[in-house]
């Protein structure tokens, strides 16, 4: 398997694509260090794969992604009980839905906080870490198509996400001679607990499909094989990559 024995650590890990990327490392073979800000949903994902077929091994740990205290006892305690550190996935993130006229300068703070600074503490906490041992690693960080692109309605998310990609980048230049690489994936329409008030729609839900071009929405776990893929040592050679896995979404408009 190919995370036999190593440490993977994933923020977000509580729902969503994040939980997902728990449960399908776990069945790989990795220790996971499972942080969320809400503890209880970290010890859910833990229990699911200590409780699993395979019988994982797994940690909770409350993290808030926006607080370099946090976020250190959060990668110092990982490795503490891991034993190691290998892998570390940036899922946390939220988002907005109002015009860029009616947003608020503390929802723009809060957004980017979030999903900008909450990928840059845990990587930079992370890497020092690794540096410090000598070894070497892999960070995947959660952008979106909306990296590469923009939507109404979504202009400290769109920003957010911007600079996820260019950080992306920054990092696999300045930590590639280290041993540590840098990529993100780009996810399209997924269906978490964050977008499920979309799909309670069948009109939204008929958009959602129509705009991509495999006519089908995504699922947390397409996006975590992409994650697992990225992180795997096999693709060695692989740093500063946006992967897009949007079932077709930025190829094109259906006209």
């Amino acid at each position: 398997m190919r995370y036999q024995d190593r440490a993977v650590l994933v923020t977000g890990g509580g729902s969503g694509i994040g939980r997902q990327v728990c449960l399908m490392a776990a069945a790989e073979g990795a220790r996971v260090a499972v942080g969320d800000l809400d503890l209880e949903r970290a010890e859910t994902v833990a229990a699911e794969i200590g409780q699993g077929k395979g019988k994982g091994e797994a940690q909770a740990f409350r993290i808030d992604v926006t607080e370099p205290a946090s976020v250190n006892a959060f990668v110092e305690g990982a490795e503490t009980t891991l034993g190691r550190l290998d892998v570390l996935v940036n899922s946390a993130g939220i988002r907005e839905i109002v015009s860029v006229l009616d947003l608020s300068p503390e929802e723009w703070q809060r957004v980017i906080a979030v999903n900008l600074t909450g990928t840059f503490l845990p990587s930079q906490a992370f890497a020092r870490r690794l540096i410090a041992a000598g070894k070497p690693g892999q960070i995947v960080n959660l952008a979106s198509t909306l990296g590469i692109m923009a939507a109404p309605n979504r202009a400290a998310y769109v920003a957010s996400k911007h600079g996820v990609v260019g950080l992306t980048k920054e990092m696999a230049l300045e930590l590639g001679e280290k041993g540590i690489r840098v990529n993100a994936v780009a996810p399209g329409v997924i269906r978490t607990p964050m977008t499920e008030r979309y799909f309670q729609d069948p009109e939204m839900s008929a958009t959602i499909r129509g705009i991509h071009a495999m006519n089908r929405w995504g699922e947390p776990a397409d996006i975590a094989r992409a994650i697992l893929f990225l992180g795997a040592e096999e693709n060695g050679f692989m740093t500063g990559s946006l992967l897009t896995v949007d079932g077709g979404w930025t190829t094109g408009k259906k006209m």
